[in-house]
């Protein structure tokens, strides 16, 4: 017998390349997508939500429940700040997508993974594709979390290159830096998949136009990634996107794909650092303790092999 898919739940902030990763994993039989958990950072929370049953109804999977999340920081700090400019008003690009009148679940974001990792003990992973304050709060409600949980894969960071904040920070660090230091601070499955891995992962602009009309997903997600991929030729000059939350996807159902370090990991929290993420790769012993020192060992992904996770992404999301 094959193995059996993974229970995961997503957490998102969806956002264009969340849509692209959501889509890939709806058509991979190496997982079981269990919930959805929504996010600021692309959008406002409430509108992640709206965006998850949009792609709920678009895959007819309206039976995944869909688990609302914080509105602020884990400090308590409203999300004013959105990435509008690379994922449009809507975060799908400005396209008008029809609302659709889904059914949030009763729990919070935190409490749906709680609850999943006390009915499903040691079968669930997360992906987290934003800001990681759910995650924080979940283990806030339970200590224990992470004997529970079979994986965290977060997409975060920016360990040996420049953040796309600014030169400090990676957006979703940079959107609750508190949290994702206390997230790195927890014994937990944790695997980071930052942008130095996730910026060798683009798909071109005629590869985007391509996917019109093929499978359930492509004119949808060819549609929503006109904007983004505007955006890349735009800001960083190339004629393709980065495929961030896609690539962290492929952590997931294909880790052979990427090297993994081990690594201690801090977050500045204030300055103009704030959202900077700091490795301690252990390279070095310290002569004295340090804020690394009695941190939880976190795998970090430092290479991949681009083309064997551009092509498995594409076929997931063109199925």
């Amino acid at each position: 017998m094959g193995q059996q898919p993974k229970k995961l739940i997503i957490d998102t902030d969806p956002g264009i390349d969340d849509a692209m990763a959501i889509c890939a994993a709806f058509n991979s039989p190496e997982v079981e997508v269990i919930g959805l958990t929504t996010i600021f950072g692309n959008v406002r929370t409430p509108t992640a939500t709206s965006n998850a049953f949009i792609l709920l109804k678009l895959a007819g999977k309206e039976q995944i429940p869909v688990a609302e999340g914080a509105s602020s920081t884990l400090s308590g700090l409203s999300k004013t700040r959105v990435a509008d400019f690379v994922h449009g008003t809507d975060g799908f690009g400005n396209t008008s997508q029809a609302a659709v009148q889904g059914l949030r679940h009763e729990k919070n974001a935190a409490q749906f993974i709680v609850d999943m990792c006390t009915r499903f003990p040691g079968e669930i992973h997360i992906l987290a594709l934003g800001p990681l304050t759910n995650i924080a709060l979940a283990c806030q409600l339970d200590d224990k979390l992470g004997q529970s949980l079979a994986s965290l894969v977060i997409l975060g960071g920016a360990i040996t290159i420049n953040g796309n904040v600014n030169p400090a920070a990676e957006a979703n660090i940079f959107g609750d830096p508190a949290a994702a230091d206390y997230v790195f601070g927890r014994p937990l499955p944790t695997y980071l998949v930052p942008l130095d891995v996730t910026t060798q992962c683009k798909l071109s602009g005629t590869e985007l136009t391509a996917m019109n009309g093929c499978g359930a997903y492509g004119s949808f997600l060819a549609s929503i990634t006109h904007f983004y991929l505007e955006y890349h030729r735009r800001v960083m000059g190339i004629d393709a996107v980065y495929l961030h939350d896609p690539t962290a996807f492929a952590a997931v159902i294909l880790p052979d794909l990427f090297t993994w370090s081990r690594a201690r990991l801090r977050v500045l929290t204030e300055g103009i650092g704030a959202g900077m993420t700091i490795a301690d790769v252990g390279d070095k012993k310290w002569n004295s303790p340090n804020a690394w020192s009695e941190r939880p060992i976190v795998q970090v992904a430092l290479n991949v092999d681009p083309e064997g996770v551009r092509p498995a992404i594409l076929e997931r999301m063109l199925r």
